[in-house]
């Protein structure tokens, strides 16, 4: 059995009410989609909230998935819209900066470790420059690693829209990246 074919069963198992069913898209779904939420929210409370809420939102409309199209797109697309809503609902637009100390190597020195804090906030600063679409659909991309065309499912738009934001974000990123190595 394929993995297109052992969701497709998963999904006919819960619209016909079998909750283990859900538990198996859930544990298939979740490290991705609290990734995404996180990255939406910047805070690891709310994603978890916005997680558990996407979830109960599938489950409650699954009689309406179509179960020839994968499950994936539909389920990140209600996780998305809901971010973004909550997300604009509190007004927050700033990131949130990683801890850096989940990232350096034991070798890291006080002097690689300011180079990272200095490139973390080099790249926080010029992705603050982008509009909130840009810097969703960049995360998603570059950091998530979906696809233009899974972008473009999520936030229901055309997958050419979504190369285009790609297009002016990189091109964004990179003018305010080379101007920050300039004044260095």
């Amino acid at each position: 059995m394929t993995t297109d074919a052992e969701e497709a069963g998963l999904i006919a198992r819960m619209q016909n009410g079998d909750l283990e069913a859900f538990d198996g898209i859930v544990r298939r779904f979740l490290q991705r989609a609290y990734l995404i939420a996180y990255r939406l929210l910047g805070d690891h409370h709310d994603a978890e909230d916005l997680v558990q809420e996407a979830f109960m939102t599938a489950l409650q409309n699954i009689q309406r998935f179509d179960r020839r199209r994968p499950f994936g797109p539909w389920f990140y697309r209600i996780l998305v819209n809901r971010g973004v809503n909550q997300r604009r609902a509190r007004r927050v637009r700033q990131m949130e900066p990683l801890d850096p100390g989940k990232f350096a190597t034991e070798a890291a020195g006080p002097a690689v470790d300011a180079e990272r804090a200095s490139l973390r906030a080099a790249i926080a600063e010029a992705m603050a420059t982008l509009s909130e679409r840009e810097r969703l659909i960049i995360q998603l991309h570059e950091v998530d690693g979906f696809s233009g065309e899974e972008i473009a499912a999520m936030l229901e738009i055309p997958a050419g829209t979504v190369r285009w934001h790609l297009h002016q974000a990189r091109r964004r990123l990179r003018a305010k990246l080379a101007v920050n190595q300039e004044c260095r």
